[in-house]
């Protein structure tokens, strides 16, 4: 249960590191030539939040199967 609250709280500094890289992808976009790596710069949170959000969201459904065999 432990892992559980480190990965909901990794989870959330992931998505405000996104939501921070989104904008400033858009305040980049405004310029009259952006850089490449500010595009990509979304990226490098987006794959951890995406791999602890399947987590968090198979963790109810591996619960239920556990309590069920047991």
């Amino acid at each position: 249960m432990r892992w559980n609250k480190w990965i909901r709280q990794i989870h959330r500094w992931l998505s405000l590191a996104f939501t921070l890289a989104v904008i400033a992808n858009i305040a980049a976009m405004g310029m009259a030539e952006p850089a490449v790596w500010i595009g990509l710069l979304a990226l490098v949170p987006l794959i951890p939040l995406l791999v602890t959000g399947i987590y968090l969201f198979a963790m109810p459904y591996v619960a239920r199967r556990r309590s069920a065999e047991g």
